[in-house]
């Protein structure tokens, strides 16, 4: 008895000893495994940043490449006016990038006809006609700021309402005479040139109709809100009766 006694104590600190001993090995391979996982998820983190900034890179494409891809499209050779290839700068055209893209203006004056004109160019799934840009006065202070408007209709990067998801390939607005048109007549004149755009001249020869429709507006601003119809801006058939 008085060896088991001894023996016991000189057993037990082995024991203790090689479980310790385990238990330290366990805990470093979980600590290596754990920043293992760690460094392979900042890897991993950092590898899909750089490929979505290559995919954007590579869908926004630098000028040269959009250059380039338009002179391998084929040029139209039934058109008799002026087409273009725009390089929008908000997004990519993509499969859209050989559809040639026509310029267009339309000149006028308040009651005449030219809501009911653009709402007939909208109404084609291809052609975008977004209204009068230029009712703003802050749009024409200068021909600097006129100009930074044409540049992003024509670029096709203007968007509003009239905006199409389909492949555009006819662009412009509505410009009143009474809206700065006039004011930088030879800049405008030099910008369309450079652009090719196609100005629409549209005139009401009937000077008594055009009084009436002026007497229809001002009946529209009082009435419109009472049987919701409208009498001026005629959009559709069932208006215009």
């Amino acid at each position: 008895m008085g060896d088991e006694e001894f023996d016991l104590p000189l057993k037990c600190p082995k024991v203790f000893s090689g479980k310790y001993v385990q238990k330290q090995v366990t805990l470093i391979w979980k600590l290596f495994m754990l920043l293992l996982l760690g460094v392979s998820g900042i890897f991993m983190c950092f590898l899909g940043v750089d490929q979505r900034i290559t995919v954007g890179k590579s869908r926004q494409g630098s000028p040269l490449e959009n250059k380039t891809n338009h002179t391998q499209c084929q040029q139209p050779n039934t058109h008799s006016f002026p087409v273009h290839y725009p390089q929008p700068g908000s997004y990519n055209r993509e499969e859209c990038s050989c559809t040639p893209v026509h310029n267009f203006l339309i000149l006028s004056m308040q009651r005449s006809g030219s809501g009911w004109f653009e709402t007939l160019l909208n109404n084609h799934p291809n052609v975008s006609s977004h209204g009068e840009l230029f009712a703003n006065e802050t749009r024409r202070e200068n021909f600097t700021s006129i100009r930074q408007i044409l540049d992003k209709v024509y670029n096709l990067d203007w968007n509003s309402s009239a905006s199409k998801n389909d492949c555009t390939t006819a662009v412009g607005f509505k410009w009143m005479l009474n809206q700065g048109a006039m004011e930088y007549n030879r800049e405008t004149l030099a910008y369309f040139k450079e652009r090719g755009v196609s100005v629409i001249f549209l005139f009401r020869r009937n000077i008594l109709r055009r009084y009436v429709s002026i007497l229809a507006n001002v009946f529209d601003k009082e009435a419109k809100l009472i049987n919701g119809t409208h009498r001026a801006h005629v959009h559709s058939k069932f208006e215009k009766f």
